[in-house]
């Protein structure tokens, strides 16, 4: 089975969906699967140096209203196992180039790349929009730094990424996580385990 997910590397429901996906893949074993990571800007207008986090209350309606959203996150990133330290965080970053990173990773390591940009972010606040933050964050996974390097700097991974952010306008995606099965169906949001174990039992019936 082929599954296409289109996120953006500072969306915290994109990897709470993620991570419910994959414990739902734990428990489902009828066939092997294969994850393609996609782009997706929750805000393109991010200028390339990033800016303060405090200025995403604005967006979320105060201070008041981020503090309960965020308390949200970590309670139901908390039951599926995952950290999220708000507090930490200091800049929301420009994504590109972290999506840029995952896509010129080896195959085999793309989710665990997938999984440390998210956490340096959520977890360490550390600056995913910062080249050297990135190459870092390579050699963590087992990546060549200067090769990775090197291939940032030639622009590898950028028209892959630019694919992604034209195919989401084109078809209408307006919010992430977006989960794709076959090419044929669409999941939307970070759904609970069990939504993705019905999906996946009943797209694997109906290609069978």
């Amino acid at each position: 089975m082929k599954i296409d997910i289109f996120q953006d590397t500072v969306c915290p429901w994109c990897r709470i969906g993620k991570q419910h996906l994959f414990q739902a893949l734990e428990a489902w074993h009828e066939e092997p699967v294969e994850i393609y990571w996609h782009a997706f800007l929750l805000d393109p207008t991010t200028p390339e140096e990033g800016r303060p986090y405090s200025e995403l209350a604005k967006k979320l309606g105060g201070p008041e209203r981020m503090a309960e959203m965020n308390q949200r996150v970590c309670q139901v990133g908390e039951a599926c196992g995952l950290d999220f330290q708000f507090e930490s965080v200091q800049k929301i970053p420009n994504t590109k180039l972290s999506h840029q990173l995952i896509q010129i990773t080896p195959g085999g390591l793309q989710t665990a790349m997938n999984d440390a940009v998210m956490k340096a972010h959520f977890e360490e606040g550390r600056d995913i929009g910062d080249m050297e933050v990135l190459l870092d964050i390579a050699e963590e996974v087992g990546c060549n730094r200067t090769e990775i390097r090197d291939k940032l700097l030639r622009g590898e991974g950028i028209q892959a990424v630019n694919d992604d952010l034209a195919f989401a306008r084109e078809a209408g995606i307006s919010g992430v996580p977006l989960f794709i099965f076959n090419d044929q169906y669409a999941l939307s949001g970070a759904q609970p385990v069990e939504v993705f174990v019905q999906a996946l039992q009943q797209i694997h019936a109906e290609s069978h």
